[in-house]
């Protein structure tokens, strides 16, 4: 069985660290915003090229609060892609605004910024792209554009820590930037977490009383905030963990293209990377005709595969009101039913990687 992530495996290898790192926090006591998480704030930041991170309980809530933080709230517009995780969507309804979709490039499944122009309006108060997969957005064009309609950007790394775009890393470079630390992402936790990024000293105070119920004092509230704060047990496995993350993208980097090199001939699209990015492959993810077939046949042979994401945001029933047909985003639903992530994570082995190739020729050399 070759299973689509491995956490165990990662754990094994760390395990006396991240054992004592447990058993200081709960020696010291201070399990809510402790020296961990201030530790671990400073860190991030150091690693994003920011000045500032906040640590807040999810991705989903580093999203929020974000968005919270730049003033999006009812009435409000905010631009994004139909083709990622719902949190990113959830999150702008869930401040009263409205969630714009713009179609995603075939290569890189990152919005496309040509198409964001047409769809600013008025009512429009931010941009979020994603980072998706692990490969960069391209921001160049996504801050001109915000830039010259006076749009917030709030940069979704959740899947795309250490990923550099023209040399500088992704979290950098919009108003804010949002991290994910879900046990499956390539900095993980054992739960749940996430942290805010900035170089906006009253952006970074502003999440910062947010999550604390919206006061900078225990009980003296001055807005209406969240109780959203990372827990000090987290922040102590995170900062075990952080000492090897750029070990593991690079295993990440090498991976990709040994997969690259295996499935170069056998019917499939392997992922594309810019040259002015630095791609961390959280997903290797190809294009496979016939996708769900590929999928029952690889679960016959005990391999492990997902699909993000089956249907795009657009078409859930969630957001039928916004009223988006079929066909709206035909890049995106193309890739809905094409889109499949093989596995990853820097314990896999050459052997495996082999065992998966074969697998996929086999399925398409029988079509």
């Amino acid at each position: 069985m070759i299973p689509v992530l491995d956490l165990k495996a990662q754990y094994q290898t760390l395990e006396a660290d991240i054992d004592a790192a447990i058993k200081h926090v709960l020696h010291s006591t201070e399990f809510v915003l402790g020296p961990e998480v201030r530790r671990l704030e400073q860190r991030i930041a150091e690693f994003c090229e920011c000045k500032f991170g906040v640590g807040v309980a999810s991705g989903t809530d580093a999203l929020r609060l974000a968005l919270a933080a730049v003033g999006v709230g009812p009435g409000d517009q905010v631009i994004t892609t139909p083709f990622t995780f719902i949190a990113t969507a959830n999150t702008i309804s869930h401040c009263g605004a409205t969630p714009v979709f713009v179609d995603i490039d075939p290569q890189t499944f990152n919005l496309q910024p040509e198409q964001i122009a047409s769809a600013i309006t008025p009512r429009t108060k931010a941009i979020v792209p994603v980072h998706l997969y692990g490969h960069p957005a391209a921001m160049d064009a996504l801050l001109e554009i915000a830039a010259a309609h006076g749009l917030y950007v709030i940069e979704d790394c959740a899947q795309a820590i250490g990923a550099r775009y023209h040399g500088r890393r992704v979290g950098s470079f919009g108003h804010i930037g949002c991290l994910s630390f879900y046990p499956t992402k390539n900095l993980g936790a054992y739960g749940d977490g996430g942290m805010v990024v900035t170089n906006d000293s009253a952006l970074a105070e502003k999440v910062d009383i947010l999550r604390r119920q919206g006061g900078k004092q225990k009980y003296h509230a001055q807005i209406l905030g969240f109780n959203s704060r990372l827990d000090s047990l987290q922040a102590a496995i995170l900062n075990v963990k952080l000492d090897y993350l750029e070990g593991w993208n690079e295993k990440r980097r090498t991976l990709a293209q040994q997969y690259n090199g295996l499935l170069k001939d056998v019917g499939v699209v392997t992922p594309f990377e810019a040259p002015e990015c630095v791609h961390v492959y959280h997903q290797y993810t190809i294009r496979a005709p016939q996708r769900d077939a590929l999928v029952a046949h690889l679960k016959k042979r005990g391999i492990g595969s997902m699909i993000y994401y089956p249907i795009p945001i657009h078409l859930q029933e969630l957001y039928a009101s916004l009223s988006y047909p079929e066909k709206s985003f035909p890049v995106s639903e193309r890739a809905s039913a094409e889109a499949l992530s093989l596995p990853m994570y820097p314990e896999l082995t050459a052997s495996q990687q082999q065992e998966i190739a074969q697998s996929i020729g086999d399925f398409y050399q029988a079509r």
